[in-house]
């Protein structure tokens, strides 16, 4: 057996090389220590002042934050317009960025979300207007994985950030669309030429209303921009926050509005493809109810900005979606405004017993005016509930046109309401002053028997005709229409607070007479009658021409921009009338089969919603007697029966059947 040899040279050269590493990397290891200690030494004490003058000149900015918008509530809180979250995608130029670093990162981006070419060309172009470190908006109201995407990416994208704030929500679309309006971006005609600008404006993505309610009360509901507190560079990037010097920010007022949001809906609803416009307003305190224009639009749309195309199939469209046909939009009042050539004549001392018999001709100076059947010998009251044309042709003659003119006034014709805060069309009222005013001419008598039916050159809107039915149903004050209920909690001044109509009340009485008999059994009584038990509407239906033709009037079977407009004006109930409303079918034919029909489904809500007027419709049953209340009379219908009196000295029956056995013990068959 051989004794083990150690080989003392393998081990002195192993330990040799290990401390030949040790050396090196010790070395180098001591180098780095003394490098990384003179670059601090260099930037702490000899390049101190240098530095020092920098950091100097960082200052704190302060960067504007979008106040919450305020809501837009109905008149029993419903919300119409209100704010959600968005994110948006953000893109900031420095001074050292070139053109084509913009498009290159842009090119990434369309990468990340959703840009097409146009788009992506749209916001190249922003983004080389606008001022250096001003943040433009590339996307709004990204989904959460897009947000995602680019929040992971964002330190391989210079100059992008991506973050949350506020867009404008209407919850139900078309149905407010024209009388609240929309919000949209601030545009070059947004921001005053001279003068100071209000610093939110270039705010990016911040939006403005551009139509009604948004619109006229923008700065209410605007509120006031709040700061964030930063500290940024001499390049004006942001070194750090300062959460405690943020100046918060102040929320945009609430407006509540005296609309109701289930009478608006069902007025769109009952509309359908047609075009018009129903105004609602209760007659007691003058609060609008509904004021709708149909066809309408998704104002939804509009917040995030419609293309081109989108644009054009709405303006293009021959029922108008974006025109206000309640406000905006005048026609010939038709039949309806006999109501006024009654009054003028009833105030002028025209017995309403006074007769004219109608032939379905009536020959004035040169022409022939006609009616559409022959009504024969009638008196006021029959004219209106019949409708009879030739009638009226001749009451209007002998009263005169400046006489009607001026009746029409008292009761809202030609005139604009400011308590609706937005624009309107006043119309045209035409008399003899108006005449020589527009066309340098006379007033000729052969202009007077159209004027008198409603048609010739009167032109009104469906807000008009709703005022002028109101203030007949009230027959005491001449109420003014009111939109806006409050401002911030703070109540406006209510409708009713107004002068009486200087009309004399029982005039008023006989007119809204001879209107509920409309409907009973004059022209609307078959397709105005609301099927409420008591509760009847008394109403007026008008027929106004839009061309004129040659032979007969196939409203109906003609094509649709050659058809008459359709006309109704209604209040209800009739013996204590809440609601009065103006519907109009534009090119709808007849106005008992187009307008009536609507006008009494969109009333009906209100009456059923009126918690008085419900009550008076569905009448509770008397409470039936109680059982026992009167044992010694006739048995009670219904009660249960007395159990059976046993008869002495006959075997007793069971009362129930015999129990059955247990489970267990029945065969099966």
């Amino acid at each position: 057996m051989s004794n083990p040899q150690i080989f003392f040279n393998e081990v002195n050269e192993r330990q040799g090389e290990f401390g030949r590493r040790a050396f090196v990397f010790g070395g180098l290891l001591g180098l780095g220590v003394v490098a990384l200690g003179g670059r601090l030494a260099q930037l702490q004490v000899i390049e101190n002042s240098r530095y020092t003058k920098l950091s100097d000149n960082n200052q704190f900015d302060f960067r504007l934050q979008p106040p919450p918008r305020g809501l837009i509530v109905d008149r029993n809180g419903v919300v119409l317009a209100s704010n959600r979250p968005d994110f948006r995608l953000l893109f900031m130029r420095d001074e050292h960025m070139k053109p084509k670093d913009v498009e290159e990162i842009v090119d990434r981006l369309a990468k990340l979300v959703d840009l097409d070419d146009a788009h992506k060309r749209r916001v190249i172009a922003d983004i080389k207007n606008a001022p250096r470190r001003a943040p433009v908006a590339v996307v709004e109201d990204m989904s959460w994985e897009e947000f995602s995407r680019i929040n992971v990416r964002a330190p391989e994208l210079p100059g992008v950030t991506a973050d949350m704030g506020e867009v404008r929500v209407y919850p139900f679309g078309g149905a407010f669309a024209h009388v609240i309006g929309y919000v949209a971006k601030v545009s070059g005609n947004d921001v005053p030429k001279v003068g100071p600008i209000d610093p939110i404006l270039l705010n990016p993505g911040f939006r403005i209303g551009k139509q009604g309610v948004e619109k006229s009360f923008d700065p209410v509901l605007r509120g006031k921009a709040g700061a964030r507190k930063v500290e940024v560079d001499v390049k004006g990037r942001v070194v750090r926050e300062d959460p405690a010097g943020d100046i918060a920010s102040v929320p945009g007022s609430t407006i509540q509005l005296t609309l109701d949001a289930d009478i608006q809906n069902r007025a769109l609803e009952v509309f359908g493809e047609e075009s018009g416009a129903a105004v609602m307003m209760d007659c007691r305190t003058g609060d609008i109810l509904c004021l709708m224009s149909a066809p309408s639009f998704d104002a939804n749309r509009f917040v995030k900005g419609l293309t081109g195309p989108e644009y054009q199939a709405l303006a293009q469209y021959d029922r108008k979606p974006l025109f206000n046909k309640a406000l905006t939009a005048t026609f010939p009042a038709g039949s309806t405004f006999k109501t006024m050539v009654a009054l003028t004549a009833l105030e002028m001392g025209v017995s309403p017993d006074k007769t004219h018999t109608c032939g379905g001709a009536f020959p004035f100076g040169g022409h022939v005016f006609h009616c559409d059947k022959s009504h024969g010998t009638l008196n006021m009251h029959q004219a209106i509930v019949t409708s009879c044309d030739i009638f009226f042709y001749q009451t209007a003659l002998e009263v005169g046109p400046d006489k009607i003119a001026e009746t029409a006034r008292k009761f809202g014709i030609n005139q604009t309401f400011p308590e609706i805060h937005i624009p309107q069309n006043k119309g045209t009222l035409p008399d003899t002053a108006w005449k020589e005013r527009v066309f340098h001419e006379r007033w000729w008598p052969g202009e007077t028997p159209s004027f008198g039916i409603g048609q010739g050159a009167l032109a009104v809107n469906p807000l008009q005709l709703c005022v002028m039915c109101s203030r007949i149903a009230n027959g005491k004050k001449q109420l003014m229409p009111r939109l806006v209920k409050s401002i911030g909690g703070k109540d406006l001044p209510r409708g009713d607070e107004v002068p009486d109509i200087p009309v004399d009340p029982e005039h008023l009485a006989f007119v809204r007479k001879a209107m509920a008999d409309v409907v009973t059994s004059g022209t609307a009584q078959l397709t105005a009658k609301l099927g409420l038990g008591p509760i009847m509407m008394a109403g007026k239906t008008g027929t106004a021409q839009a061309h004129t033709y040659k032979g007969a009037r196939g409203t109906v079977h003609m094509e649709w921009a050659m058809r008459d407009h359709a006309w109704f004006i209604a209040f209800a109930p009739v013996d204590e009338p809440r609601y009065a409303m103006s519907v109009l079918v534009e090119h709808g034919g007849w106005g008992a089969s187009a307008a009536a029909p609507r006008a009494a489904e969109i009333m009906k809500v209100a009456l059923l919603k009126d918690p008085e007027i419900r009550a008076r419709i569905v009448t509770p049953l008397p409470n039936p007697e109680p059982v026992g209340a009167n044992p010694d009379g006739p048995p009670v219908e219904g009660a249960a029966p007395e159990a059976p009196t046993p008869i002495p000295g006959q075997p007793q029956q069971p009362t129930a059947p015999p129990p059955l056995p247990p489970a267990q013990q029945i065969e099966p068959q």
